[in-house]
């Protein structure tokens, strides 16, 4: 439908009976596409045109769809087997783009698409508008230095991106559908070390977390949306080990509580976590940043942080 058409406003649509079929026929496409909460938020406008019309036959059939849908969330949520789509950061970088030169963009991509199908596609698309060869893949997340990239060459660097929330937002969005939909800011991590290594001993292990804002919020009509927002937050070491602590602590608790339980996702967590042969394991972690009380005063809340993560922990 649009404003600017001749005859619109006379047309089938742009009626009450009109408005109600459009209704009906979205909340069928969110039904199809798994969206079955938005169904019920599309009913809620169509509920109360039929009850004031005393349209009880459309009434009983709309209820029978909501309890299809709702039902249909029951069961997904026992089953777990929703999956709204993997995101990714693609950044332009060349001449070659013209306008899309230093442009990033956050595609969403069928659930379970993997990193190498991504750039494999976009390779070979970009590859047939410039040519054989004139199209790279930048393998890395780090900034990129066009200083040092080859003016006659197209590159794209792909990164994966995961949802991200504030803690005040997390009180909002409980269910799985709730934070995979309405979904506008994306987090993306880069380890590095000083001296220039991306990885190295604990001690010395940096992670530079990078928050992509979006012009839209996910789900949206095109799969791919611009950013128009970036921020970047840099973590000391020690802030690296108590992420790491506390998300060990977060997977540990999912496994504990699961219900049904399953024996086998336990005991992977259990040995990801503890495993006497786990490189930088809680045990390494306990011994770099806690054997000793930190000599600068601002680290002290740091380490105090550290030790309540690890006695969280334990007690997991």
């Amino acid at each position: 439908l649009s404003p600017d058409e001749d005859g619109i406003c006379s047309g089938r649509y742009f009626s009450e009976s009109g408005l109600v079929g459009l209704l009906e026929q979205a909340a069928e496409l969110f039904s199809t596409g798994g969206l079955y909460e938005t169904v019920n938020e599309v009913y809620k406008i169509v509920i109360p045109i039929l009850e004031a019309h005393r349209d009880f036959r459309k009434l009983t059939l709309t209820h029978g769809k909501l309890q299809k849908a709702f039902d249909s969330i029951i069961n997904k949520v026992l089953g777990q087997k929703r999956m709204f789509g993997t995101y990714f950061r693609v950044g332009f970088y060349g001449s070659k783009f013209g306008d899309l030169d230093e442009q990033e963009f956050v595609y969403k991509e069928p659930a379970i698409t993997k990193l190498p199908e991504i750039s494999h596609r976009l390779e070979g698309f970009y590859g047939q508008c410039f040519g054989e060869g004139a199209v790279e893949v930048i393998k890395d997340s780090a900034p990129v230095d066009k200083r040092r990239l080859d003016p006659n060459k197209a590159y794209i660097q792909i990164t994966f991106v995961e949802p991200y929330f504030d803690k005040y937002e997390m009180k909002d969005r409980v269910t799985y559908f709730e934070k995979n939909f309405n979904i506008c800011r994306f987090m993306y991590t880069t380890p590095f070390t000083m001296d220039g290594r991306p990885r190295g001993e604990l001690s010395e292990q940096y992670k530079r977390n990078t928050i992509l804002t979006t012009m839209h919020a996910f789900p949206y009509i095109k799969t791919r949306i611009n950013v128009i927002q970036r921020e970047e937050f840099v973590l000391t070491p020690i802030e690296v080990a108590i992420e790491d602590m506390c998300k060990k602590t977060q997977e540990l608790t999912a496994a504990t509580n699961q219900e049904p339980p399953d024996a086998k996702m336990l005991q992977m967590v259990l040995q990801g976590s503890v495993g006497a042969t786990v490189n930088q394991g809680p045990l390494e972690v306990a011994q770099v940043f806690l054997a000793e009380i930190p000599a600068d005063p601002k680290l002290y809340r740091h380490h105090n942080k550290l030790r309540l993560c690890f006695k969280e922990f334990i007690m997991r």
